[in-house]
Order: structure tokens, then C-alpha cells, then sequence
């Protein structure tokens, strides 16, 4: 079946949005604590290459259910695998972009948690937020205001007092390259910025379904992420087995990144790469809150002025633009009127006078209304 379309402003879809933005902040922060304490764990480590590519299959094939589900047949549902990915295979070759970037980013990710602190891994990557807003204003041509730059900089400051108070607590001792970590991350943001900005401009520049365009990704960054797990750990699973190292912890990392992925669709549907990152730097907070339970971390009056300014930044963000609504506040340009060059003086001075039931305003803003195109319809 074919599935209504919203209005980007309609309840339902604001719904949807903050529904899908409260859901994904807690997801990331249970992935981030749970993603750290794996890697620091004593006994085998798992390969990160094997959980990237179960994440990006595991994706893949729980949007080919969900496309199958929308269908009414399943003649329907071929039908329309065989448009998308075979016909329109030029339209399926631009998101091969981004697979590939995601699949660098989130082995990244593993290499940079590996060799980081908690904390000074959980800072650095808030500069994605930052990557991600300078990618928007290029390649969407979006126009931040000052008070949208502000709370990004005072975003920033706050998750980094969050963050650096809990610098000296961490509980592991196995040896960490600071450098290969802080590089990792750095290439991360940078990917994570670039990636999500171009998934963006794919998903509102046509017609194709959020899910389909998951399953697009999902086979170029599977076969990417098959390929860097021979190149770099081909010869150690041959050896331990494929699946060395796995455990129920393990298991649900892996699932939550898989379904973490398709959170973060929906929310870049409905909002935008920007908001997201806020909800991922307030899903900070609560890992942070959930370390002092789980790895004894002590609330300081850093950490609290740290959570004010991180949700005073996302109040200032979320305020809405007065630029943009003050943009048609001037008066409307008073257009000529046309005078016929018979007329005599008496005449043209009386084409010239106003309607007497409608003020010049008024007359003046439906002329320039006629003038101006029809907006867009969604």
C-alpha cells in the first residue's frame, strides 16, 4: 500500500519527529556506553570489521521487510526492487557516495573508542555537529542565523565541561594510541558531516522512499564493509572464526547500531542533520548520568553548569528563525500603472485613484501578488 504523505508542518509529522529524535537519543546514549565497554573488556576481542558489515546486512534486510510490508503483492514488491535498483541504476550509483563513507566512518568509530578516553572521545565527536552544519550551508545552501551559530558554540562548550570532568575517571588500563584515536575521530566527524548532509539532499531532491534509499546503502556498504574485513582481517577469522569474540553484549551493540542507522533516517526525513546532532550531544548527558551508576563517575558543579548550557543551547536552536519570517515584512514594491496614452490629464488622474472600498495597501500588495509565481506545492 501506498503510504500517505504529510505535510512537513502537519501534527502528524511533528510527532514523528520528536517521537523519532526522543528515541534516538537514548538509543545513542546505551550505544555509546555499551560500545566503550566492550572494547575495554577483558577476554577475546571481536573484530569491529565483522560488527560493521552484520550492521549494514542486518539494515539492509530489515528495510527490504518493511518495503515488502508496504506492498500489496509481492509481484508489486519485485516490481519495485527491480525500478530501483536495476532501472534506475544511475539514481542507485549516486548513494554508493555516502555507503562508502559510512562505512569508513563507523570503523572509525571503533578504532577511535579503542584508543580514547570516554570522555575526550565523546568531546571530539561532538565536532561532527559542526561538520555537519558547514556542509549544510554548502552543499544545501542553507542560511544558519547568529543565534543558531551561537548555540552551536555554546553546544559545544557545554558538552566539553560535561565531558572533561570525567577525563581522570576511566576504569581502563590496557594501552591506548591518544594520536591514532584523535585522528580517527577527526576523519569521523568529517565523513559524519559530509555523509548525512548528501543522504539529506538525496532523500528531499526525489520521490524514493527513506527505506528504499536504505537498502541502496545498505548493498554498497555491505559489499564495502566485506571487502575492508578480508583486506584487514581476512587472514586473523580465518584463523578464530568469524565470529571470535562475540558475545550477548557484542550481539546488541550490533543490533543497535543496525537500528540506530534507520533512527537516524527517519529523523533526517522530518528534520534535519543539525537537530540530530543536538539529540546525540543531549544523549551524551545521559550516558554520562548512567557512567556515575555503572563506573562510579561523581556529579561536579562542572557537570551541572555543563547539562545547563547544553539545554539552554538547544532551546536557542530550536527558537524560530525571525529572519525568515520577517522576510516579506517590508512593504510590497508599488508597481506603475499603466495609462493609456489617449487618456487626457482628468482621466489618467482618476486611473490612477485608488478603489474607494480598498486601500492602497491593499491594492498595491494583489498587484505585486499577481506578479509573483505560485509557491511549490508539497
Amino acid at each position: 500500500m501506498k503510504m500517505a504523505s504529510k505535510e512537513p508542518g502537519g501534527k502528524d509529522a511533528s510527532y514523528l519527529k520528536y517521537m523519532s529524535l526522543v528515541v534516538l537519543t537514548f538509543q545513542n546514549a546505551l550505544l555509546i556506553v555499551s560500545m566503550r565497554y566492550t572494547r575495554v573488556l577483558a577476554g577475546d576481542m571481536y573484530f569491529p570489521t565483522t560488527a560493521v558489515f552484520i550492521s549494514e546486512t542486518l539494515k539492509m534486510v530489515i528495510c527490504l521487510l518493511i518495503i515488502w510490508w508496504q506492498q500489496p503483492s509481492f509481484s508489486v514488491y519485485l516490481s519495485l526492487l527491480h525500478k530501483s535498483l536495476l532501472v534506475d541504476w544511475v539514481d542507485m550509483l549516486k548513494m554508493s557516495v555516502p555507503a562508502i563513507v559510512y562505512m569508513v566512518q563507523n570503523n572509525l568509530q571503533y578504532v577511535a573508542v579503542s584508543n580514547l578516553e570516554a570522555a575526550v572521545f565523546q568531546v571530539t565527536y561532538q565536532l561532527k555537529i559542526l561538520t555537519t552544519a558547514m556542509f549544510s550551508v554548502f552543499m544545501l545552501k542553507k542560511e544558519l542565523s547568529a543565534l543558531k551559530w551561537g548555540s552551536l558554540v555554546v553546544l559545544f562548550l557545554g558538552v566539553a565541561l560535561v565531558q572533561l570532568e570525567n577525563t581522570g575517571h576511566s576504569s581502563s588500563s590496557q594501552d591506548q594510541n591518544h594520536l591514532l584515536g584523535l585522528t580517527a575521530v577527526v576523519i569521523s566527524c568529517l565523513s559524519s558531516g559530509f555523509a548525512g548532509v548528501y543522504f539529506e539532499k538525496m532523500l528531499k531532491g526525489s520521490d524514493t522512499s527513506v527505506w528504499m534509499r536504505n537498502v541502496q546503502l545498505g548493498i554498497f556498504g555491505s559489499t564495502t564493509a566485506l571487502i575492508s574485513l578480508v583486506a584487514k582481517d581476512g587472514s586473523a577469522i580465518a584463523a578464530k572464526g568469524f565470529f571470535f569474540g562475540y558475545t550477548p553484549l557484542v550481539v546488541f551493540v550490533v543490533v543497535q547500531q543496525a537500528v540506530g542507522g534507520l533512527i537516524v533516517a527517519v529523523v533526517v526525513r522530518y528534520a534535519d542533520n543539525i537537530l540530530k546532532g543536538f539529540s546525540t550531544s543531549l544523549s551524551i548527558i545521559i550516558s554520562c548520568i548512567a557512567s556515575i551508576f555503572l563506573f562510579g563517575f561523581v556529579v561536579t558543579l562542572t557537570f551541572f553548569i555543563g547539562a545547563v548550557l547544553v539545554i539552554v543551547s538547544i532551546y536557542m536552536y530550536g527558537r524560530p528563525q525571525q529572519a525568515a519570517a520577517s522576510k516579506w515584512s517590508s512593504p510590497p514594491p508599488v508597481l506603475p500603472v499603466s495609462v493609456n496614452p489617449s487618456s487626457t490629464n482628468s482621466n489618467s488622474t482618476s486611473s490612477a485613484t485608488p478603489h474607494p472600498t480598498m486601500s492602497p495597501n491593499r491594492r498595491s500588495s494583489q498587484n505585486f501578488a499577481s506578479h509573483v509565481p505560485e509557491a511549490n506545492k508539497t
